[in-house]
């Protein structure tokens, strides 16, 4: 192959490209149904790398009027709708994805995941 500096710019990359799937080896010839499966889970799995998606921990919420917002002061105390203690909602691009706990991992916040929603990938991509 020719690689010069004239080559127009590809819409695709080297990390698109799987060198195991042109293998020209005569044992690849009949790969195992196992084996095919694999790879085709791999290929889906690079390709959700490339999808971007915005997970949001939903301590709680309240419905207020205008006029109550306008009245809210510093001093104010707004109460939710969620008990202390109770699982917070974890969403996926403003979907319910299912319930987590906050946790501290080295002076950092983070999330564990208590309980899933059943949602599919399909609800939750725009």
């Amino acid at each position: 192959m020719n690689y010069d500096n004239t080559t127009p710019p590809s819409a695709f990359s080297l990390d698109d490209i799987s060198l195991d799937e042109l293998s020209t080896n005569p044992m690849d010839s009949q790969p195992s149904a196992d084996l095919d499966q694999q790879k085709a889970e791999q290929r889906k799995r690079q390709l959700f790398n490339r999808i971007p998606l915005t997970l949001t921990l939903e301590v709680a919420s309240v419905n207020v009027s205008l006029a109550e917002l306008l009245a809210i002061d510093n001093s104010s105390v707004i109460e939710l709708n969620k008990m202390a203690g109770e699982p917070l909602d974890l969403k996926v691009n403003g979907v319910l994805f299912g319930k987590a706990e906050v946790v501290v991992v080295n002076d950092k916040y983070g999330l564990r995941i208590i309980e899933f929603t059943g949602q599919s990938l399909s609800d939750l991509t725009p």
